[in-house]
């Protein structure tokens, strides 16, 4: 079996992630990636130091500052915002910046989803490291709830750092790599950060964080087939869809040089859907 336009190499990660994605993660192991080398940014000193793009609207201010400073609090990592761009332009394009993450919201459009993180990794001494990202919510469902707009932001930067779902069944474990409505699932919990601890607890032999462009990744805006609905302009072409349930979607397709763009899609819940 072969898609046309497609390499050997991004097929047999499809197939890969395939069976990754459907399998059920225990509460304390929900890395995102082949265990147990999952994806995470590559860097030579602890603890991890991510610079942030903040190009959020103030309706999404108080979200992004409070979501950082729970992530913080694993003493993993220091997410620190470098950088501010919230025009309307901007925030509708959610560049991609190297060594770096971009956190954006705008009126995406009624795609059916609320959240999209994207990583693009590269394969390095057998590690699947991050080499930049994107969290973006889309206004157009909203107004949402706080408790949501903690609970998604929460979600989509986590992915970022390379954490998949506790569970994808609706069931809390009380973390915001959950998919339930429980209002105590809106920030990270132990697990989580126990998890991170695990994922960054070695040192690598070259930084991921090294900033060394301000360009897009090589992203084009997403056409044909496979993009389904997912046509907002400048963003990294969703490529195949290889997981999919009631709450996301993982989506997998190539990037620059011998990179890989992965997108985890937060659906829309019943709740906010017309």
């Amino acid at each position: 079996m072969r898609l046309k336009g497609y390499s050997s190499k991004l097929l047999m990660l499809t197939f890969a992630s395939v069976l990754l994605a459907t399998a059920v993660p225990s509460i304390a192991d929900h890395g995102w990636g082949p265990p147990p080398n999952y994806y995470h940014w590559a860097r030579m000193d602890a603890p991890l130091q991510l610079q942030v793009t903040d190009s959020v609207s103030s309706l999404w201010d108080t979200e992004l500052a409070e979501v950082l400073a729970k992530w913080n609090d694993s003493g993993v990592m220091i997410n620190a915002v470098t950088a501010s761009d919230d025009a309307k332009k901007t925030r509708r394009r959610c560049q991609s910046i190297s060594g770096k993450i971009r956190v954006c919201n705008e009126s995406y459009g009624y795609n059916g989803w609320a959240g999209l993180a994207s990583i693009n990794i590269e394969n390095v001494d057998g590690h699947s490291h991050i080499i930049r990202g994107t969290a973006k919510m889309n206004d157009t469902y909203g107004p949402y709830s706080q408790d949501f707009k903690y609970h998604v932001m929460c979600q989509e930067v986590g992915h970022l750092y390379g954490l998949g779902h506790t569970s994808e069944d609706g069931s809390s474990q009380k973390t915001c790599m959950d998919y339930s409505n429980d209002p105590a699932s809106q920030f990270p919990n132990s697990h989580d950060y126990a998890l991170l601890a695990n994922i960054y607890t070695h040192l690598d032999v070259y930084d991921s964080i090294a900033a060394t462009d301000t360009g897009g990744g090589g992203t084009k805006p997403c056409r044909g087939r496979n993009c389904r609905n997912f046509d907002a302009p400048d963003v990294p072409p969703m490529g195949v869809r290889v997981h999919a349930n009631d709450h996301h979607e993982i989506w997998v397709a190539r990037g620059r040089g011998d990179s890989l763009w992965i997108h985890h899609v937060t659906l829309v819940p019943e709740a906010y859907r017309r």
